[in-house]
């Protein structure tokens, strides 16, 4: 081990500027690959946090990721005649059965869930419309799977409880409106029920198109507007170990038969821009290694032809 540092020190030392820059450019390019690779890693991890953060894990809706199997096909898997073009029956939307389904999928561990019925309304103050979206929750359940009991500006999620006429917009309805907490406005629903309401909590997300088009009430209250008794058209769905939420989605799905879609899966486009934007990342600071080792071999040829 001695003649072997003896030998690199004297090929090191026999021509000292040269080595100093060679090693000056390694120094630099490991320096800016970890830090560039600590950089984008944590953006990265960041970015995900708060792409999960601020939606839900798992959504269950009252779709099938697959038409049903019509009747006729069931008696006759293998006839020669194929209907086609069959209109369904007319029926009232939503997850039948739902609390059944919202037992099964709370009792399943590391996970919370909450029954939204989501529709079209129509919100009208003093002359003026604004068409929103508006959910019908369990204000207790909600406060799991969301943060939106983070972002009030004035009044609570839980307000909807002791008034079951209450409704929260966001701070920018509030705003475009004129509105504060106990003014009261008329709600028409897509159904075409329609109620007076009073504005018992105000929101800011930072989200202008979330703000002025998002708004929350009772879900007891949303199912008559809506007019679908006993019904919810979502599931809301919070994990401890939000990376389970592909698998959990697929067993939900299998068990319940309505459309589990996990968050990895809706935001697929985004994962991908991510994955070429490493790819990227790491072929640019790989060049500036490949660059650095070309200083040690042209250090050391040097060395080793002035010493020969």
């Amino acid at each position: 081990m001695m003649i072997q540092l003896q030998v690199a020190l004297t090929h090191l030392t026999g021509r000292r500027r040269q080595t100093l820059v060679s090693l000056t450019g390694v120094v630099l390019g490991v320096a800016f690959f970890l830090a560039v690779s600590s950089l984008m890693a944590g953006s990265e991890r960041d970015f995900i946090k708060r792409l999960v953060d601020n939606s839900p894990h798992v959504t269950v809706s009252d779709d099938y990721r697959r038409p049903r199997t019509q009747p006729a096909e069931l008696r006759w898997d293998a006839g020669a005649v194929r209907i086609s073009n069959v209109k369904p029956q007319t029926e009232t939307r939503g997850i039948r059965g739902y609390r059944e389904k919202l037992a099964f999928i709370e009792s399943l561990p590391g996970l919370r869930a909450a029954p939204v019925l989501a529709g079209s309304a129509v919100l009208t103050f003093a002359g003026r419309e604004q068409g929103v979206t508006l959910w019908g929750v369990v204000p207790k359940s909600l406060e799991g799977v969301s943060t939106i009991q983070e972002k009030m500006s004035a009044g609570s999620l839980g307000a909807l409880d002791a008034n079951p006429n209450g409704i929260i917009i966001g701070q920018g309805l509030a705003k475009k409106f004129n509105l504060g907490l106990g003014r009261n406005l008329s709600v028409t629903a897509a159904g075409g029920g329609s109620r007076a309401m009073q504005v018992v909590g105000i929101f800011r997300t930072g989200n202008a198109n979330y703000d002025e088009g998002q708004t929350f009430t009772a879900l007891k209250r949303a199912q008559v507007l809506f007019g679908r008794s006993n019904r919810v058209n979502r599931f809301l769905v919070q994990l401890d170990d939000a990376y389970a939420a592909r698998a959990l989605a697929q067993r939900i799905e299998a068990v319940i038969g309505y459309k589990a879609v996990s968050w990895v899966e809706a935001s697929e486009d985004i994962l991908s821009v991510l994955v070429v934007r490493n790819t990227i990342m790491y072929s640019v600071v790989s060049a500036i290694l490949v660059v650095a080792s070309f200083g040690i071999y042209n250090t050391v040829l040097s060395n080793l032809q002035i010493h020969a």
